[in-house]
Order: C-alpha cells, then structure tokens, then sequence
C-alpha cells in the first residue's frame, strides 16, 4: 500500500493511497487457499474444489472483503501518519474503476479526506473569576407554595345550584363537526374544573350556569393551530349531558391536612416544600454560574474549529427552528428577522457551541474525567421509565446503537468537567432577588 499526502489545508488532511494490483491478487489468492480445505462444492470431493473454481464463484465477494480491509487499513495509518484524532468519519473518494479492480486489471486508488480535531493549549481555569447568584429562600415563597399545594388537593361537595367557575362537573358529551361525531370527540362521566382551560376555548365558559340534570349543546370553533389537522378551523356542536356539579371545600393548612400527604405534622409540610424549593434554587444558581463559566471559557479560546461539526451542529439547530416557524411558535423578535439574519445567529451559537464543547472535552481528557457504566446504566434506565410499559424495549434499543447512547454519555460527561472546574475557579457568590436568579438568559 502507497500512502501519500496529497493536501494539507487547515485541519483537512488528504491521502492518496494506491494499493497494487499484484497485491490484491496475492492477498486473494492467500485467502482462496486459506479456505479451501474447508470449501464443499456439488461434484468435488470436500477440499479438492480447484483454485480456479473458488474464484471464480467467490472471487468478487472475497475481493470486497480484502479492499474492505484495505480501506480500514488505510484509514488507519493515515490516521497514525497526521499524528491526530478525527473530528468525523473519514471520506473515501474512489478514483479507479472497482470493476476492473475486482478483476485484477487494475491497481486499487482512492483518496481519503479527513478532518482533524485541533490541538491547542486549554487556559489556566484556576485564573477564572465567575460569579455566582444566590437567592435565600423567602417564608413568603414557602407560603405561597404551601397554598398552591393545598389549593391542588381541595375537596369538592355536591352543591345546589348553578355551576360557577372554579366548580367540577361531571359530565357526558359528544362532539359534531357538519352534524357528524368525530374521533376524540366523546367521552362519558368526564370530570372537568370550570376555569382550568382544560378543554378548547369556549367550551367551559358556556357551561356556566348548568346544574345537575341538564343538557347544552355548545358551539365551538376549534383554534386555526389545533393540533388535529382535520379539526383546526372548523365549527363544530357539543351534546353535553350534566351528571353533577360539585363544588371545591378548601382545606386548612393543618396538622389533618399534613396526615393526609402522609407526613405528621404541617410543620414537616413546610420544611418540604423548603428544601425543594432550595434545590430549585441552588440548581438555577449553578445553571447561571456555569452559563458564566462558558462566557469566560469561551473568550479565553480562539482555535479552528472542524467545519464539518460547525456544520453539523448549525443544521442540527436551524432544524429546530424552522419546526418551530412552521408551526408558529418563534418568538416575535426572531419571527421579524430575516432567514438570513437568524442563520447568522444561530450559526455564530453552533460555532460557540463547538468550540466549548472542545474544550470542555480536552479539559476532562486531560483530567481523566469518564462517564461509568453505572452512571450511563441509570441514565438509560430514566429515560426507560418514560416509556412505561416499554422499558425493556427501550433499554434493548439503546444496548443495540452506540449513537443512542453516546447522546445519554454527552451530557453527564459534560457535567461532570463542569463540575469539576467549578472546583478549580474563582467562584464568588452574590445575593440577589428570586426574579433575578430566574431571568433567562439569551441562547447559549
């Protein structure tokens, strides 16, 4: 094999490999004779098949097998010869006739392109300064979660009377559409919380004022962006039947109402509902402190990038953004833009996305920084458990696509450098109001 460097330009290596024809013969004819003994033809005695017959009948598939073998090799030592990693997989450029080279006519000639990692020095973390925000934990905050709470796990009474909102019916219906029912359009003793927006608009509002017993028909328009694509736009009637209205009793914020979460006491409630909002906060005021992190880390670091990740990483993006303009959801500013404007944008986000994304990736090298089987196990096992009844499925699919799991992998390993320069930066913590800890930030 011939193995030559035909360009060289920024982080694109270009090989031109050649591999003799003679070469490619022998190596067939070595493997012809490895099987033989083993080959069991109709009409031959089992090991006496001729050389010439094996060949002729697995000649072609055996000759894809030896350049199959030549091309991993090649990769290999072009790999060894740039003394670098490869940022993506290698490209193969066939510039000889495979026909010809199957039939030993022809030298093998390829050119193979890869695109390198680069190399480049990481900064010194230790000499980072970053602030982090810290929110203390109000009583207020505490209380009004507490309210929620109860207000969730108010009880409802059977009332006389006319349905007001924040009352619960129980109700039958069927939906119209040109005076026939729809798929999805019944259902029978449906529980429904007038003022919980549960339903399409203008459903509950014209149930204000039943009472148990009656019957309404309602008359609905279903929203131009419904997600029924048969259904959006279109008028439709509601049959509503009224089983019962029953009206919400309020529980008290006491030591029976904490019995019945299962705790002992409403004091043990509190502490709770404390403790998860102080994990809400501590968890946001990592989020910003790590957004800080990268600002830094990102300014400290100017390096080519691999084209074909920035690439990647933008089309993986705009993907996302045009699924969202089709279906309305841009935010107002960047609906105003031009799609030449956001591509600006959002390719100077996968440019910064990459560039941390490699430098995180050699901090942690350096560091030893790896993601365990353990970790990776349980990670795979919570994504599982959103699919119940499926999780065995689920596990297996991941066992089967290294892909799948190298996108579980990405961010606990991510994580865990962050953490890890988290340990080694200036960090300095600075009180500010709740408001402020949870303003977002723009796009990282």
């Amino acid at each position: 094999m011939q193995l030559t460097e035909s360009h060289s330009e920024g982080l694109l290596r270009v090989y031109r490999v050649v591999v003799p024809a003679t070469d490619l013969q022998r190596e067939l004819n070595d493997k012809i004779e490895e099987v033989r003994p083993r080959v069991k033809l109709n009409g031959f005695r089992s090991g006496k098949v001729p050389a010439s017959h094996i060949r002729k009948i697995y000649g072609p598939s055996m000759m894809r097998e030896i350049i199959d073998a030549q091309v991993k090799k090649s990769t290999e030592a072009s790999l060894d010869q740039a003394k670098a990693r490869p940022a993506s997989e290698p490209q193969l450029e066939l510039k000889s006739d495979l026909a010809k080279v199957e039939a030993g006519e022809a030298d093998l000639t390829f050119d193979l392109s890869i695109e390198l990692m680069p190399t480049f020095e990481p900064a010194d973390v230790g000499a980072i300064s970053v602030t982090r925000p810290i929110a203390p934990v109000e009583d207020a905050q505490v209380d009004e979660a507490l309210e929620a709470i109860v207000k969730q796990n108010r009880r409802y009474e059977p009332k006389e009377g006319a349905a007001v909102e924040g009352d619960k019916l129980t109700i039958d219906f069927l939906g119209k559409v040109d005076g026939v029912p729809f798929d999805g359009g019944k259902a029978e003793g449906a529980s429904l919380v007038l003022g919980s927006k549960q339903f399409i608009p203008g459903f509950e509002d014209q149930l204000i004022g039943v009472k148990a017993g009656d019957t309404r028909q309602l008359n609905i328009t279903f929203p131009a962006d419904y997600g029924a694509a048969d259904l959006a736009g279109k008028a439709a009637t509601f049959d509503v039947v009224v089983h019962g209205v029953n009206g919400p009793v309020d529980s008290a914020a006491d030591d029976a109402f904490a019995k019945e979460l299962g705790f002992e006491r409403i004091a043990d409630v509190r502490d709770a509902v404390r403790q998860r909002i102080e994990a809400d906060h501590t968890a946001q005021s990592r989020s910003k402190a790590k957004r800080a992190l990268f600002d830094r880390l990102d300014e400290m670091h100017s390096f080519e990038l691999p084209p074909k990740m920035v690439e990647g990483e933008f089309n993986q993006i705009w993907r996302q953004v045009e699924a969202d303009r089709t279906a309305g959801q841009l935010d107002p500013e960047e609906a105003a833009k031009s799609e030449d404007e956001l591509k600006a944008e959002y390719r100077a986000i996968a440019v910064r996305r990459v560039r941390l994304g490699l430098v995180l990736a050699e901090i942690g090298r350096r560091a030893n920084i790896e993601v365990s089987d353990q970790e990776l196990g349980r990670a795979i096992s919570e994504q599982a458990r959103g699919y119940p009844g499926r999780e065995r499925d689920i596990i297996e699919l991941y066992r089967k696509n290294p892909m799948l799991v190298a996108q579980v992998r990405a961010p606990i390993y991510e994580e865990k450098v962050v953490d890890y320069v988290l340990e080694l930066v200036k960090v300095k913590n600075e009180t500010v109001p709740r408001d402020v800890l949870f303003a977002d930030d723009p796009a990282p």
